[in-house]
Parts: structure tokens; C-alpha cells; sequence
């Protein structure tokens, strides 16, 4: 498995300042590759990130899934792909060029890079009324956090959506965790899952076949409490790197 640092806050237009931190503590004890970074230009940034091989990429913000993604559709093209995201936040405000941490995923479906039936956003609790308008009107599926407490339910539901395609991504912003495990990052949201749940639901997406690249996003060392946040990634990593 060949691993990346994406080490850029760029994408979260100075509100996250740190994330860029994060893949250095986080990969302290794993050997990884280092994808370019162009401080002060997130276009020409994007472009790098969308000619940067690798399995598991890890920011960074939230914005980098998008040229990542992108460059996975392209080497899918012509495949059935999907994307499946944990996060407290739906990142589909607005539409604009390069999407922020805030946008991308409305991005990626207005622009044809990933087809709206095909993304399952999951731990969802901090929702906007334009977002809610959005993957309303475009058919977006998602998993609220509260209703992950059925948890053979939905895992039976997020498994079943994986298995749909030929190949998926994969993106964990780190903020799906309830604040009480990941307190170091830019937008805490109470009511999330904690890491036994996180567990459950992530390990048999990592172990299936058909997951082709994965990313995990928004820890920031900056905002950590005795380093919660990054122990946490670092429990996460390993998981993804031993399956």
C-alpha cells in the first residue's frame, strides 16, 4: 500500500489552520510518500494531487478529496464507482472554483465527476438548509449520526451500497467522531460516533476488494487535547494499512 502526506489546509480558506500538520504526526511511524504542495495556489495544488499515485492519502483538509477523486474517476472511467464519505457535514454549500473543504462534494456531482446516486455521505448532524435542498433535489444518499446507533442495520446498508460498484473511495474526516475522541479539529459537532463505532463500520470497507483509494481528512494538532485526535487517526490508519 503505498501511503501519501497531503500536508495542505489550503481548501479550508484559513478557518482550519493546522491540518496541514497532521500527516506528519499521524505517519510518524510508517514510511510514505509526500504528494506537492504549491503554499498560496489550491489550483495548482489540485493539479498535483491529481497526478499523485497512491492508496491512502492523509491531509490535510477536507478539500483534497476532490482533485483526489478525480484523478480516481479518471482511472475508473468507463467503471461503476462510488463514493462514500464519514462526516458531521454534507461539504455541498456551494459551487465554485477550487471547491473548499465546504463544497467539494457538490463539486464533484455538478460537474459530472461522480453521479449523485452514487455518493452515501455517513455520520451526518450539522446539516445547512441549502445543503438539505441540495442532496434533496440531486438524490444524494445519507446516514444521519443518531441513526447509526442501529448499528447491523446500517452497516448491512453502507456494505450493500459499497458493493454496488466495481470500485469505491473511500474518505474519513475525522470529525465524524463525536468531539469526546476527536476534539482537535476545525468543526466539532456533538453527537457523533466514537472509535468502537468507527471500527465496526470502516473495517469491512477496508477489507473489501473492491475499495480503490482512500483518504482521512481534517485532524488538526493545533486544536488537539493531549493528542486524542491524532492517537485517533493513527488507530485508523493502521486498520486501513493491515487490511
Amino acid at each position: 500500500m503505498r501511503i501519501v502526506k497531503v500536508k495542505t489546509s489550503q481548501g479550508s480558506l484559513g478557518k482550519n489552520i493546522g491540518t496541514e500538520l497532521a500527516p506528519d504526526l499521524i505517519l510518524a511511524d510508517l514510511k510514505s510518500d509526500e504528494a506537492k504542495i504549491y503554499e498560496g495556489n489550491l489550483e495548482e495544488t489540485n493539479k498535483s494531487l491529481e497526478n499523485v499515485q497512491g492508496d491512502l492519502f492523509v491531509g490535510g483538509d477536507h478539500s483534497i478529496t476532490y482533485p483526489l477523486f478525480r484523478a480516481f474517476a479518471k482511472d475508473n472511467k468507463g467503471k461503476r464507482i462510488g463514493l462514500i464519505i464519514f462526516d458531521a457535514h454534507p461539504d455541498c454549500v456551494s459551487n465554485f472554483l477550487p471547491p473548499t473543504h465546504e463544497d467539494f462534494v457538490r463539486v464533484l456531482i455538478e460537474e459530472g465527476s461522480v453521479r449523485a446516486e452514487n455518493v452515501l455521505l455517513v455520520g451526518l448532524r450539522k446539516i445547512d438548509s441549502i445543503e438539505k435542498r441540495f442532496m434533496k433535489e440531486k438524490g444524494v444518499s445519507f446516514i444521519l449520526s443518531e441513526e447509526l446507533k442501529n448499528k447491523k442495520e446500517m452497516l448491512k446498508k453502507i456494505t450493500d451500497f459499497a458493493g454496488r460498484f466495481e470500485s469505491f473511495y473511500l474518505s474519513l474526516d475525522i470529525d465524524v467522531l463525536d468531539p469526546k475522541f476527536a476534539p482537535g479539529t476545525g468543526y466539532p459537532e456533538t453527537g457523533g460516533i466514537n472509535m468502537k463505532e468507527l471500527v465496526y463500520f470502516v473495517s469491512p470497507l477496508v477489507k473489501s476488494k473492491n475499495l480503490g483509494r482512500c483518504d482521512l481528512v481534517e485532524a488538526n494538532p493545533l486544536k488537539d487535547f493531549r493528542r486524542k485526535t491524532i492517537k485517533n487517526a493513527q488507530r485508523i490508519v493502521k486498520i486501513i494499512v493491515e487490511n
